[in-house]
């Protein structure tokens, strides 16, 4: 799926494609997290890797909202986990990788401070 711009001065998400995500001009195969100002590359493979110690990394960062996005398909990890994040006050959505590509860049559009974290299977395409 290709995605239209205007004029976003950050990172957005400018394609979306099963297993490949292109941010910009630079095409990503692996988990990753997208910041307005940053692209780090992620460790969690699939939704049942994800522990404590990612959330909690991503709560470093600072965000207002975090997508994660799990695949082509929407898998919820265990609530224990997001709760953390939403009892630091920050909103937590799940999304299958299409909905949360889009969702990333409406509220990259509007300024928000918003994070994905997309979970790249490497062995699902």
């Amino acid at each position: 799926m290709r995605f239209t711009q205007d004029s976003f001065a950050n990172n957005s998400i400018r394609a979306y494609r099963d297993g490949e995500i292109t941010i910009n001009d630079k095409i990503i195969s692996q988990s990753v997290v997208i910041t307005p100002d940053s692209i780090r590359l992620w460790e969690p493979r699939s939704i049942d890797e994800l522990t404590t110690v990612h959330i909690d990394r991503l709560a470093e960062l600072d965000p207002e909202i975090v997508i994660i996005g799990t695949g082509k398909h929407l898998q919820f990890p265990p609530l224990a986990l997001t709760a953390t994040l939403q009892v630091r006050g920050v909103g937590v959505e799940i999304m299958a990788h299409d909905a949360a590509c889009r969702t990333f860049n409406i509220l990259l559009a509007e300024d928000r401070r918003v994070l994905a974290a997309l979970i790249m299977n490497p062995s699902v395409r």
